[in-house]
């Protein structure tokens, strides 16, 4: 307490301090004043000569029976070491060695707590900037069977951490004449984690997984596929095999050279993690009995398909799963992880069933979420587009108070697809080619709803507008007015231009055999080339045969 005291000075009970530690037995009392020396010494950050000093001292007691002592030593040294200067082990003239060694020498300590404490001071000399030997990764890997799960969950922390500081680095396969980069052997070690007994070791793989982007390809997509690649053999090329098959000097039928030659056994202990473990690693973890490993899962993914689109592809249907899963923090993950994922993927029709779906879900965060996904979401056909604003009336009729959040999503829905909802005016306005249709009640919020998609996808589709009826254009005006942060400006023809009046028709006295070709034709040509037609059979006249034929072949 005295040197967490604002104006005292440490150093000054440094030397009293040391000198009870060496004459104390207490493994309690010793625990306490190494808990002492590492306050004075993170309170003196600049003096480097009690900093070496101090780790002198925790190297001394580093050999006590009590765990508790040899933790608070590896402690200091974690957050006072050095590798700059060298320590000497134990004072007795042993070969100089650094404070990683030192610490190292721990990890196979007989005491689990010893072990996790020499670990976790492994990571702080990392987080105090100091870069990590690549020589302790091998040391580490082998911490992954460890009996205890803190243990292994700081082994896979250190894994991870030498993997971000050596990604190119080359490292040998066990059991084989290959190498790999050392990000992608420690992928495929954390991933074979993913499956660890403990959920607190399968938690801590699963968020790294995420965080390992310079991982190779082939590799990330592999945790998608409970199949192994390899059938738990090295592939060789044909010359390697043929160099064996000569080499075994085995006879044999004669069809086939060394066909009888006694096979390999299988090693089931030797085979490469990078080959098992990555397998399905993702499926497992989505699959998990504990939700906090689904949401690790989840957000995992979602971090690793960010970087890569091929990748965020193939999750797409792992990610669409997870939105019926039965805890509702899970379907929330979900839902925010693919809306972060939305550039990269395209829903096709049953993904999109899937996805509104969820729509009926009792919790208004999972239907709002869920709004905010079919904003930035990509839709691959026009039924899609369909099938998503049924589902959402529905929700509307259902749920009236989601009525604004669902204007706003049909806004960004009928703006990201304008082509896919122009073939659906006619239908969603429920428009006749022939004959007027009742006017809609202004007051629906269904009726405002449609005309929101439709008005955002007439900004950037020039022939929508021509589809629409004199109704129609009066109700933009007001939704403009009164809804303007959902409706946005359109070129309308508001009194610019008069609607073409066809010549003619509905005359009680005109066949209606030409009238069904006059008809026809007039869908057939342009605005422009009608208003001439207009020339040549004046309004209230009787088209005649030659008429019609004549109107066929208008230049």
């Amino acid at each position: 307490l005295l040197s967490k005291t604002a104006g005292f000075s440490p150093d000054c009970i440094m030397d009293d301090a040391i000198n009870i530690l060496q004459n104390e037995k207490s493994h309690q009392v010793l625990a306490q004043l190494l808990d002492t020396l590492l306050a004075i010494g993170t309170k003196l950050p600049e003096n480097q000569a009690i900093q070496m000093r101090l780790v002198d001292v925790a190297c001394k007691h580093l050999s006590d029976t009590s765990h508790g002592v040899r933790n608070k030593c590896l402690q200091l040294l974690g957050n006072l070491g050095s590798l700059e200067k060298s320590v000497t082990k134990d004072g007795e003239g042993l070969a100089v060695r650094d404070v990683q060694k030192i610490i190292g020498d721990y990890f196979s300590d007989q005491d689990p707590r010893v072990r996790t404490a020499a670990i976790k001071a492994m990571l702080q000399l990392h987080e105090r900037g100091l870069k990590l030997h690549q020589t302790i990764y091998n040391q580490a890997c082998k911490l992954l069977s460890d009996d205890y799960e803190q243990v292994r969950s700081a082994a896979v922390q250190l894994i991870w951490v030498v993997s971000q500081l050596y990604p190119e680095s080359i490292v040998p396969i066990p059991s084989s004449n290959e190498e790999i980069r050392l990000v992608d052997d420690a992928f495929g070690k954390i991933c074979h984690m993913v499956s660890d007994g403990s959920w607190v070791v399968r938690v801590q793989a699963a968020k790294l997984l995420g965080s390992m982007e310079q991982v190779s390809s082939h590799f990330l997509e592999q945790t998608l596929d409970k199949k192994l690649m390899s059938d738990l053999r090295r592939k060789r090329t044909a010359h390697e095999r043929a160099k064996e098959l000569y080499s075994s000097g085995e006879f044999s039928s004669g069809r086939k050279w060394g066909d009888d030659a006694p096979k390999e056994e299988i090693d089931t202990g030797a085979v490469n993690l990078i080959e098992s473990g990555a397998c399905g690693a993702f499926v497992h973890g989505l699959e998990d009995e504990m939700y906090e490993v689904r949401i690790a899962a989840v957000e995992a993914l979602c971090m690793l398909a960010q970087s890569s689109p091929s990748f965020a592809e193939k999750c797409l249907d792992f990610l669409v799963d997870m939105f019926n899963d039965e805890i509702e923090e899970v379907r929330l993950q979900s839902i925010h992880t693919m809306r972060k994922i939305s550039n990269n993927i395209t829903l096709r029709e049953d993904q999109l069933d899937t996805v509104l779906a969820v729509l009926e879900d009792s919790s208004r965060d999972i239907r709002e979420a869920l709004h905010e996904l079919l904003c930035c979401t990509n839709v691959s056909t026009k039924e899609g587009i369909h099938l998503a604003l049924v589902e959402l009336l529905k929700n509307l009729t259902k749920y009236p108070t989601d009525r604004d959040s669902i204007w706003k999503c049909l806004k960004f829905l009928g703006s990201r697809h304008p082509t896919l909802v122009l073939p659906l005016v006619p239908e969603l306005l429920s428009t006749h080619p022939f004959f007027d249709t009742a006017e809609p009640d202004m007051d629906d919020p269904a009726y405002i709803a449609v005309l929101v998609l439709i008005f955002n996808a007439a900004k950037t589709c020039p022939t929508m507008p021509a589809l629409f009826s004199d109704h129609t254009f009066r109700h933009y005006a007001y939704l403009r007015d009164s809804l303007s942060h959902l409706v946005p400006a359109l070129r309308v023809y508001s009194g610019q231009a008069q609607p073409f009046k066809l010549p003619g028709l509905l005359n009680p006295l005109i066949p209606q055999t030409l009238q069904f070709w006059f008809l026809f034709l007039m869908l057939l040509k342009p605005v422009q080339q009608c208003q001439h037609c207009s020339q040549i059979i004046p309004s209230g006249t009787m088209p005649t045969s030659e008429t019609v034929f004549l109107i066929l072949f208008l230049p």
